[in-house]
Parts: C-alpha cells; structure tokens; sequence
C-alpha cells in the first residue's frame, strides 16, 4: 500500500507536469502593456512552472493526498485483520490436525485454500479499486490545471507554459523571472477555495 501512495502521488506528479504544457495563440501585446505586464513581453511569451512547487503548495492535490494515504491505510488495516483472522485459523488447524480424520483434515485444508485465494482476491480488488479511483482523481487534476492555464496564460500573454520538475527535468535552465509557479498555485488555490463553498 505504501507503494500505491508513493505510485499515486508520482502519478499525479506526472499528470501534473503533462498538464502544465501548455500553448496558447494570442496576438502580439502593445508596448503599454509590456510596460505594465513585463510577461506579456514577447521575449517573455515563454514561462515556466515549478511543478514540485505546485504539487506541494496546491490546496486541492493535498486533499487528494491526504484522502488516499486515509484510503490506504484503511485498506491496509482491512487486510492485516483478514490475514491475522486467516492465520489463526491455520494456527488452530496445525495444532488440531492430529485429531482429525483424512477427511476433516482434506476438507479443512480445502476450505483455507479457498480462503487463502479469497484474501488474495480481496487484496487484488481493494489495490485496483485504488488505483482506479487514483485515474480519475488524477484526471480531475490534470483538467483542473490545464483549464485555469488556459486561461490564466492567455490572459498574461503567454505563449508557452513549461514545467520543471527535479525528478523529471524537462528544462534544465530557466531564468527566475520566467517562473509564475506562485501565482499559478495562488489562482489554482483561490479557484479550490471558491469550489469548496
């Protein structure tokens, strides 16, 4: 389970990134505007998000963070009752087994491997439905992100949002004057806190 959370929370990190790409058209900015919006200067048409910035600062993809690891751990304790239930009863077997005629012994054995089969079943079932339900969670925050860009760049005059991850640099340098992560993460929050009333 530890593994699914690290899995979705890179998941979603990926997801992120792929959604913070983003092209807009829009015609070139008058010099006043340049002079009021530096970034809508077309030497600045291109910007850059820190996407490990956004993923740490951004209120929705933390409540989505902290519901999985409660989902996960939750499953977890699920499962750990099951197999501790399940190895008391093959605890029980082992120390009665002596006492038991061939077929007791072949039926009791029959019914724990089916038990067995079921524990595994169950724990298969409860990782994909997590996972499943990870897709789509990450989906809404991919659409969450990608929408307010969309927006959000066209409104600045960019034309060309980037990211840049540590784990997954896809700009190696980029001048600090090109980063909007702060104001993407303070729209994106503001959007989040509007949603949630």
């Amino acid at each position: 389970m530890k593994k699914l959370i690290k899995g979705i929370i890179k998941s979603a990190a990926i997801l992120t990134i792929a959604a913070l790409v983003v092209s807009c058209n829009k015609k070139e900015t008058k010099s006043a505007d340049s002079k009021t919006n530096p970034s809508a200067n077309n030497s600045e048409s291109i910007v850059y998000v820190n996407s490990d910035s956004l993923l740490t600062n951004y209120e929705y993809f933390k409540a989505v963070q902290l519901t999985f690891q409660e989902k996960s751990k939750k499953a977890q304790a699920d499962l750990t009752a099951k197999g501790a239930a399940f190895q008391r009863e093959v605890t029980a077997y082992q120390q009665n087994s002596g006492s038991l005629s061939a077929d007791q012994r072949a039926s009791t054995e029959e019914r724990l491997a089916r038990k067995q089969q079921e524990l595994a079943t169950y724990n298969q079932n409860a990782g994909s439905a997590l996972s499943n339900e990870e897709a789509v969670e990450n989906e809404k925050l991919y659409n969450k992100v990608s929408e307010f860009l969309k927006v959000h760049a066209k409104a600045k005059g960019y034309k060309v949002v980037l990211t840049y991850s540590k784990s997954n640099p896809a700009v190696l340098f980029a001048d600090q004057s090109l980063d909007i992560t702060k104001e993407v993460v303070e729209g994106l929050n503001a959007e989040y806190k509007k949603d949630k009333k």
